[in-house]
């Protein structure tokens, strides 16, 4: 199969790339040692009575000298010993198997709960600039074949490898000079295994990458088949998807066209060692070099030491693939977290509500100039509105304000505090937050309601639902507020999905609030409700209004007016009609007759 030159991996750099991911593994291992050591145990353990049988039947064969010359009694007690011996052997290798299983699947426990916790840890930036179902691979589908590699690697690898050194000893025993015609032939093999592991890695990795993108596709179909089905998109989807699965195939036709060379190669090799060992026995039997029974043992070691080399040779391959899935999770846990908090960050507590930008610079990429020279200043208690065209920075305040993002210059600060001093978890807590997407977890409704104060009474969920108008339609579900919902909601409608997260920032009531966008799937009757029940909750809170509908934000106390990442315009809704600037424009466009 001919490769591509982008597709391979410059050889110095696999290398490089390969003990790395080596070395973490083994430090991931190091804290089952116990279990390892008792696996290698069992592994000696198994090896030593499978091999232990072959000479107790060449002894057996020795006994049948000629027509009525056997050695009954010491044949049956040769074959009670070896019964007693397959017996332990069994056990031998089930006790092997359950501390092979328990190293292998805590291993990957581990990775994918340091994954998963460094999800949590990563900046907003970098869950942006990644694919969500890539992601989602790395942690499941990367971590599972990464578990079925450690655990082939355990449960055959230990045992290939005592049982080659097994059969050399007791093959040198019972004839050196036959037991040097396999050794001779042993370079030969392990030459081949190693050349197709060198060419394997690269391959593997090439796979889990395309899997990792197929995946990612999936996952964004199937969130957003309703919108590919009403512009008519199937087709071209259906195309993006088999260019994708076409990658995938031939890099999946590409590794496994090497891997699958290695069994083959190694077999023949080994069939060699074993016909040379046969010839070789052969012909001492008949000079009364060996007996019968020694020859007969000396095959069966033959063909169990050429065994593990097929083995072994799968095993390499299967490592490959697991070692390539590892690097990808191991990439992502060794990810840049987000900057953490200085030494000394306090919590931020009683807030009263004042909020300072002071010459505020950002952008999400350099070069990309977006927010520039922002600055403001609002009151403890003052409702302060942020409007203007797309793009023109509004949802990046938000993102600022609640540190999703650091500002590249100037600063933040709240209760005259720099947000960067103080604890992230404390500042959030400080907002109250209601987005135009809404998310809802998997969960009651009760649930979701109380994610932001777990320990609310029903009195008090029910209050907030009815504060936000979503009393109503949750009585009408199944189990009220016990109705179980979907990963997104479920069959919910945006608009009761969004009554549900305005009910959940009801619920809190923290000092300050930030609403983006957060009635626009709302039908106009209901959101008069909420405006009044939001003007309620505002009264004495710091609070930060994006909106788009001029409609809903006229009675701010300060409307901010942005273009291009500054604030061009700033004052009530009457003095700004006045002064016939962008707001006006805005304002006309939306009301005009």
């Amino acid at each position: 199969m001919a490769r591509r030159k982008e597709d391979v991996v410059p050889e110095e750099s696999r290398k490089k790339q390969q003990m790395q991911t080596i070395k973490k593994v083994l430090g991931r291992i190091r804290r089952y040692r116990a279990y390892l050591a008792l696996s290698l145990f069992f592994a000696a353990a198994t090896v030593a009575s499978t091999l232990y049988v072959p000479a107790l039947m060449g002894k057996a064969i020795d006994q049948i000298l000629a027509p009525g010359r056997v050695g009954f009694p010491v044949i049956v007690r040769i074959l009670w010993k070896i019964g007693l011996i397959v017996c332990g052997t069994a056990a031998a290798q089930w006790l092997m198997g359950v501390c092979n299983n328990k190293v292998a699947y805590e291993v990957v426990r581990d990775i994918r709960k340091d994954a998963f916790a460094k999800l949590e840890d990563l900046p907003l930036k970098f869950i942006d600039s990644h694919s969500h179902g890539e992601l989602v691979s790395r942690i499941i589908a990367d971590a599972d074949q990464f578990a079925d590699g450690l655990l082939m690697g355990f449960s055959q690898l230990f045992t290939g490898l005592a049982t080659i050194a097994g059969t050399l000893f007791f093959m040198a025993s019972i004839h050196w000079k036959i037991a040097l015609v396999v050794v001779l032939v042993t370079p030969l093999s392990l030459f081949v295994a190693s050349y197709v592991a060198r060419h394997t890695f690269s391959m593997f990795l090439l796979q889990s990458e395309a899997r990792g993108e197929q995946t990612a596709f999936i996952h964004e179909m199937v969130g957003n088949q309703k919108v590919v089905q009403a512009f008519s998109k199937e087709r071209d989807m259906l195309e993006r998807f088999d260019e994708i699965n076409e990658r995938l195939k031939e890099a999946s036709l590409r590794a496994t066209f090497y891997s699958s060379l290695t069994n083959p190669s190694t077999r023949f090799i080994n069939s060699l060692a074993y016909a040379g060992v046969g010839l070789a026995g052969a012909f001492l039997a008949m000079g009364g070099g060996i007996t019968v029974g020694q020859l007969s043992c000396f095959l069966s070691y033959a063909n169990q030491y050429a065994k593990p080399f097929q083995e072994i040779s799968g095993v390499v391959t299967e490592l490959q693939n697991a070692l390539a899935c590892a690097k990808r999770v191991f990439d992502l846990i060794e990810e840049e977290p987000q900057e953490p908090e200085p030494q000394g960050a306090e919590a931020l507590e009683g807030v009263a509500g004042r909020v300072d930008l002071e010459r505020v610079y950002f952008s999400y990429a350099p070069g990309k100039k977006l927010i520039e020279d922002l600055n403001l200043s609002v009151r403890p208690g003052q409702r302060v509105a942020i409007v203007g065209p797309t793009g023109c920075g509004k949802t990046t305040v938000i993102n600022l304000l609640m540190r999703f993002y650091d500002v590249d210059s100037g600063s933040i600060r709240v209760d005259g505090r720099d947000i960067r001093g103080v604890t992230r978890g404390s500042l959030r807590r400080s907002y109250g937050m209601v987005l135009q997407e809404t998310w809802l977890k998997a969960g009651t409704v009760r649930e979701n309601i109380a994610m932001g104060k777990p320990d609310a009474s029903e009195e008090e969920i029910m209050e907030a639902a009815k504060a936000a108008h979503a009393h109503s339609f949750i009585k009408r579900l199944p189990q009220g507020y016990g109705t179980a919902v979907g990963e997104e909601g479920g069959s919910l409608s945006e608009g009761q999905k969004q009554l549900l997260c305005i009910a959940r920032a009801m619920l809190c009531l923290p000092p300050m609030l930030i609403l983006d966008e957060a009635t626009s799937s709302i039908d106009t009757r209901t959101e008069r409700k909420i405006q009044d029940a939001f003007a309620k909750m505002m009264e004495g809170r710091t609070s930060f209004i994006v909106a788009h509908r001029l409609s809903t934000i006229q009675n701010a106390d300060v409307i901010l007016v942005m273009k291009d990442g500054k604030v061009v315009e700033q004052g009530s809704h009457t003095a700004l009609l006045r002064q016939g600037g962008l707001y006006a424009e805005l304002y006309g466009s939306q009301f005009a007759p």
